[in-house]
């Protein structure tokens, strides 16, 4: 929601402390939130809040603030330019030092008195050399208004819901939810408290209509199969988060480096929405991702990152059963029920197309009984990857 670019900042400490202060609020006062990052160092550098000065006023932040931050815009643009303009001399002053830490220089700051639209009631904010009441005085007044609350919970609902707010989505659960935001002084915790624990949220309508985000695909797939990352030393550590970064850098996500202050295009471009994650070279890229963890692995100095196959269906109750093994894979991996030939489907190439069950079975048992049989290992591991490898190619594992 408040995108940065790491590329764009190029102090490490900047982006890291950023990161903890999202991380520290995520579930805290959204208002005061806003405040933490209107006077972080990176937001500053980002979108030239340290410029901004008396002399030459950045408007930068100040339309960003409103636009994409608060108001929102959708249904038109309610806020005036000239609220824009008077927003960025309420913000005048703002500094970072390399330390990352932030400080207010009274010399930069515009003392004057800001008028603003009949949209903020003509609100008045009172020129004076204490820069955090005028910021405060900024956030009270666009606080106040209504539309805060509908833009953050649109926003919310796109993120965990569905992109598409039909007219029952917009009046049974975005304006209850707005309330609610505003009721509890924008403390995020009860809104997506009363989100998540809503029957709206379970509906088998809602269920399996979100396309993955590359980080799902990346890190949700290791998580699926109990995989983390291996870390032999920091250095192999390091390395391997790389990789993992490269993999979803190929699939148009790189954590941290959305395209532009709007942030990720999945959640606010019409009318595509989540459908732009998908294309001819993600789709490739998200395959080989899978590829290489279900048939090869991703290597360091001294680490492999791959997926333990056996280790895996091991898990569940009854792995020697091939009904039962694929029935409790596809309820783990895919976010809805398939039909029945793609179960047999998956079932025969668990069977390697063999016609009785028992196959399976006694493989799995003749494993069971010599785990270091290299020909009873082979058995099970090959058709384990085999299978897993088309799970993770269906268009279904490509939703949530």
């Amino acid at each position: 929601h408040f995108a940065t670019q790491t590329q764009q900042v190029f102090f490490g400490k900047f982006c890291y402390n950023h990161n903890a202060k999202l991380r520290a609020n995520a579930l805290g006062n959204f208002k005061e939130l806003t405040k933490i990052v209107t006077l972080d160092p990176m937001m500053l550098v980002y979108l030239n809040g340290y410029l901004n000065s008396k002399q030459a006023p950045d408007e930068n932040y100040a339309r960003e603030l409103q636009e994409l931050f608060t108001v929102g815009k959708e249904g038109g643009q309610p806020f005036t330019e000239d609220d824009v303009v008077e927003a960025a001399k309420v913000l005048t002053g703002w500094r970072f030092n390399f330390d990352g830490t932030y400080f207010f220089s009274v010399l930069e700051h515009d003392f004057t008195n800001k008028q603003f639209s009949a949209f903020y009631n003509n609100t008045v904010i009172q020129g004076t050399p204490d820069g955090e009441a005028e910021l405060d005085a900024l956030l009270d007044m666009i606080f106040a208004k209504n539309e805060v609350s509908v833009h953050l919970a649109r926003k919310l609902y796109r993120w965990f819901v569905y992109y598409n707010i039909d007219d029952n989505a917009e009046q049974n659960v975005i304006q209850p939810l707005a309330q609610i935001f505003r009721d509890n002084n924008y403390e995020i915790k009860p809104v997506l408290e009363t989100l998540l624990k809503s029957e709206h949220f379970f509906e088998a309508v809602n269920s399996g209509c979100f396309i993955k985000t590359p980080v799902d695909v990346v890190v949700g797939t290791l998580r699926s199969f109990n995989l983390s990352i291996p870390a032999s030393t920091p250095w192999d550590e390091l390395v391997m988060e790389y990789i993992l970064s490269q993999m979803m850098m190929t699939q148009q996500m790189l954590p941290g480096d959305p395209p532009n202050v709007a942030g990720w295009q999945a959640f606010r471009q019409s009318p595509q929405y989540y459908r732009m994650w998908i294309n001819g070279d993600t789709a490739r890229n998200r395959n080989f991702y899978t590829d290489v963890l279900t048939g090869f692995y991703f290597e360091t100095d001294n680490d492999q990152l791959k997926i333990d196959h056996i280790a895996f269906v091991s898990q569940f109750d009854n792995p020697q059963d091939p009904v039962a093994l694929i029935e409790d894979e596809v309820k783990l991996l895919l976010p809805q029920p398939l039909s029945a030939s793609k179960k047999f489907l998956l079932k025969s190439i668990l069977l390697s197309g063999l016609p009785n069950d028992g196959y399976w079975s006694a493989a799995w048992f003749a494993y069971q009984a010599d785990p270091t049989d290299p020909l009873a290992f082979q058995a099970v591991n090959t058709r384990l990857t085999i299978l897993h490898n088309y799970i993770l190619k269906l268009p279904e594992y490509q939703l949530a």
